[in-house]
C-alpha cells in the first residue's frame, strides 16, 4: 500500500523523521510539502497545487493523509483524482502509530486518527466486552446479573447507612452508583436499625430499580429477615453467629448469601470452610464467600494469602469470592484510582467475582466508576493473557500514557547577560492589580438541583449586581461574562480565565475548589 503523507514547511522534517522511524513498516510512504507553513491550513487548492508540481499521477498512491488538524472538506478533490483523502493524526509523533492502522482501518475524513484510533480501540474494547459476557454461563446469576464462573468482576456498591436516609436520597444515590457502572447497590444498615427502616430502605431501591440486583448488609438475624421480606437478592454477611437464624429462610427463598469468617476464630480459613458448609446445610445454594480483605497496617499480607489459600482449596468448586477493596481505599490518604486498579489486578488473579466499595470519604469518591474500569480492563488482560495496557480502556487520569514532544529553548549564552533569541521574551508577572470599574467575581462551584438530581457546575457571582452565571466549563462561563459585558480590564479577563480554567479543573477531577487557594498544593 502506497501511502502520501501532504504537510506543510514547518512541519516536514518532523513528519520525515516520523516516517523514517516507521521504516520497518510495510507500507511504502512518502512526504508532500505543500507551499504553506501551517500543515493544518490545507486546502483542496493547496493539495492541488502540490500534487501536480511534484507528482505526475495522484494514483500512484492508495492513500492521502492529511494532517488532523485540517478543516476544510476534501471529498471533491477526492473525486477529482480517485484517491482516498482522510485525516492523520493531529501530531507528527503519531504519525508512526497512525501507519501501523491504515490497512486494517479506514480512516475519517472529519476525525483526526489519533482521537478515530482512540475511540476505535474503546469501541472494540466494549464489543470484547459483550462478547466475553456473553460466552459465559456463570456459576450463577442475580437479578440477570452473571456471578462467578469466569464472567466479568461485578462491582457492588454500598449506600452507607441507607437506613437513615429518606427514598429521595435513596434513589438519588442509586442513580448515580448505576450511571458511575455499578452491577449491584448494596443497603448499608446503620448501628441500632429497626426492622422497618431496613424494609423502608430496600423498597425504595426495589422500586427504584427492579431489574438491579440489592443486597442488604448486616449480620443481625432480624435486619437480614427483614431485608428478605422487602426483596433483597442477596446478604451481606452470614457466618456461624447467624447462619442457625436465617440460613434456612436465605435458602428456602433463594436468597445470594455472602459467608464470612468468625471474627473471633483463630484459623480465619478453617472457619470460613466450616461456615460454607453450614450453609449448605440450610439449603443455600447462593453462596459467595468473602476471606475479608483488610487494610494496610492491618494484615493486608495475610489476608490475601487467606483468599489464595481458600481458592487452592476450592480450585475445583470455584465458589465465587467477595472482595472488599473499600477496606484498603477508605483507609489510605492516597489517590483512589491507582489504589483500586492495582487491587482490582489483584483480585483478578484470585480469581475474584465481587468488588465491594462505598464511596464513604471524599477521597473515595469515583470509585465505583474507578472499580468498573478497573473489572472491564482486567477482563480483556485474562482474556487476552497479558498486563492489563494497551486494551482500549484506560484509567490514566493525570498522567499521559506518552509525552508530548517539549520545545528546547535557550534563555542566555553561557557567560553573556543577553538573550540568545532576541525574540524570546521571559515572563513577569505583576505584582499590582487594579478593581475592575465593572465589579468582580466569586468563583465557586455549586450543585443545582433539576427535575429531583443534582449536578455540580461552575459558578460565577457577580458583585455588586448578584446576578450568577452557571456552567459546565471554563468557556461557556468566561463567553457569558463577556457577552453580558461585564468586564472592562485585559487583566480581569485574564484573571478570571485562569480561576474558572481551576474550577473547572476541580469539577472534572471531582475536588474541593476555593477561590485563589492552589489546585493541588
Amino acid at each position: 500500500m502506497r501511502v502520501l503523507l501532504a504537510t506543510g514547511r514547518k512541519a516536514e522534517a518532523m513528519v520525515k523523521d516520523a516516517v523514517r522511524i516507521s521504516a520497518n513498516s510495510p507500507l511504502n510512504c512518502d512526504v508532500l510539502t505543500q507551499g504553506l507553513d501551517i500543515a493544518a491550513f490545507s486546502t483542496p487548492e493547496s493539495l492541488r497545487k502540490a500534487l501536480k508540481k511534484h507528482f505526475s499521477s495522484e494514483k500512484d498512491y492508495d492513500l492521502i493523509l492529511l494532517s488532523g488538524l485540517c478543516k476544510a472538506d476534501f471529498s471533491g478533490l477526492e473525486k477529482e483524482i480517485c484517491t482516498t483523502i482522510r485525516l492523520g493524526p493531529r501530531h507528527a509523533y503519531d504519525i508512526g502509530e497512525a501507519l501501523q492502522f491504515v490497512e486494517e482501518l479506514e480512516f475519517s475524513s472529519r476525525v483526526p486518527a489519533d482521537v478515530f484510533l482512540t475511540e476505535k480501540r474503546r469501541e472494540n474494547a466494549r464489543e470484547r466486552l459483550s462478547e466475553l459476557e456473553r460466552g459465559i454461563k456463570g456459576k450463577f446469576s442475580i437479578k440477570g446479573v452473571k456471578i462467578g464462573g469466569g464472567a466479568r468482576m461485578k462491582v457492588c456498591a454500598e449506600i452507607v447507612d441507607a437506613t437513615q436516609l429518606n427514598e429521595q436520597k435513596i434513589q438519588r444515590k442509586m442513580r448515580y452508583f448505576m450511571e458511575n457502572g455499578a452491577d449491584i447497590i448494596d443497603i448499608g444498615v446503620h448501628i441500632g436499625a429497626k426492622q422497618g427502616e431496613v424494609k423502608k430502605a430496600v423498597k425504595a431501591a426495589r422500586a427504584f430499580a427492579p431489574d438491579v440486583p440489592i443486597s442488604v448488609d448486616s449480620l443481625d438475624a432480624e435486619l437480614i429477615r427483614a431485608g428478605i421480606e422487602a426483596g433483597a437478592d442477596m446478604v451481606l454477611s452470614v457466618n456461624k453467629g447467624n447462619i442457625t437464624e436465617v440460613g434456612d429462610e436465605i435458602g428456602r427463598n433463594n436468597i445470594a448469601a455472602v459467608v464470612i469468617p468468625d471474627f473471633d476464630a483463630s484459623d480465619k480459613n478453617a472457619s470460613l470452610v466450616a461456615n460454607v458448609k453450614m450453609a449448605k446445610e440450610r439449603g443455600i445454594k447462593r453462596i459467595i464467600v468473602d476471606p475479608v480483605l483488610n487494610a494496610v497496617g492491618y494484615g493486608i499480607a495475610e489476608s490475601l494469602y487467606n483468599y489464595y489459600l481458600f481458592r487452592q482449596h476450592d480450585k475445583s468448586t470455584g465458589t465465587p469470592l467477595f472482595f472488599g477493596v473499600g477496606n484498603v481505599t477508605e483507609l489510605m490518604d492516597a489517590d483512589s484510582v491507582g489504589v483500586n486498579a492495582t487491587l482490582a489486578g489483584i483480585a483478578s488473579e484470585l480469581s475474584a467475582d465481587i468488588l465491594f466499595t462505598p464511596e464513604y470519604s471524599d477521597k473515595a469518591m469515583g470509585s465505583v466508576k474507578e472499580l468498573r474500569i478497573a473489572s472491564e480492563m482486567m477482563a480483556l488482560a485474562k482474556a487476552r493473557k497479558s498486563s492489563p495496557k494497551d486494551l482500549g480502556l484506560t484509567l490514566l487520569m493525570l498522567k499521559e500514557k506518552r509525552r508530548k514532544p517539549v520545545v528546547q529553548l535557550q534563555t542566555r549564552d553561557k557567560g553573556k547577560d543577553t538573550d540568545s533569541d532576541s525574540k524570546l521574551v521571559v515572563a513577569k508577572g505583576n505584582t499590582k492589580w487594579k478593581l475592575d470599574p465593572k465589579g468582580c467575581f466569586r468563583i465557586g462551584i455549586c450543585e443545582v438541583e433539576e427535575g429531583g438530581d443534582s449536578d455540580r457546575r461552575i459558578y460565577a457571582e457577580h458583585v455588586p449586581t448578584g446576578k450568577r452565571i452557571i456552567g459546565e466549563t471554563a468557556k461557556e462561563v468566561m463567553d457569558t461574562i463577556l457577552r453580558l459585558d461585564m468586564v472592562s480590564m485585559l487583566e480581569h479577563a485574564s484573571y478570571l480565565s485562569i480561576e474558572l480554567t481551576n474550577a473547572e479543573l476541580a469539577l472534572r477531577l471531582n475536588r474541593g475548589y476555593e477561590q485563589d487557594e492552589g489546585l493541588f498544593f
